[in-house]
């Protein structure tokens, strides 16, 4: 079976429908797209957004990938005395909060993820949903 894989044109699809709900909601947000191997393919900063969550909104999208769930579910995971305590200062510093998403194809393989920072926590998931709702639609 083919692993499942994110091109340039489904991260344009997934960060243009984060960004339209970043603008419905009123929030300026910090966008990234990556593969599934954790590498950035897309990203977009609106006008006024937070500078610091440039590098969250990124390491959210990555760790979304590697770990294959979202950053809010690891967060349960990681809490202290959780089964993956510490697990974020692993692979050069994870996010164990929410806002990152991974983005599965049809054979339930993760293909990349987004990750979406400068709002509150549930902020950044309703904005990081809504990018990965576009792509399970295009994969739907």
């Amino acid at each position: 079976m083919a692993q499942a894989r994110l091109g340039l044109a489904d991260a344009r699809r997934v960060l243009e429908a984060a960004l339209d709900k970043a603008d419905e909601i009123g929030q300026p947000m910090n966008v990234a797209v990556v593969d599934g191997g954790g590498h950035l393919l897309a990203f977009a900063r609106q006008d006024g957004a937070i500078l610091g969550s440039v590098d969250i909104a990124v390491r959210k999208a990555r760790t979304a990938a590697l770990m294959a769930m979202t950053t809010e579910r690891l967060g349960v995971s990681a809490a202290p005395g959780g089964p993956l305590y510490g697990i974020e200062a692993t692979n050069d510093g994870l996010v164990i909060f929410g806002g990152g998403v991974p983005l599965t194809g049809q054979d339930g393989e993760v293909a990349g993820a987004i990750g979406v920072s400068a709002g509150t926590v549930e902020q950044d998931v309703v904005v990081a949903t809504a990018g990965a709702e576009a792509f399970d639609a295009r994969a739907g």
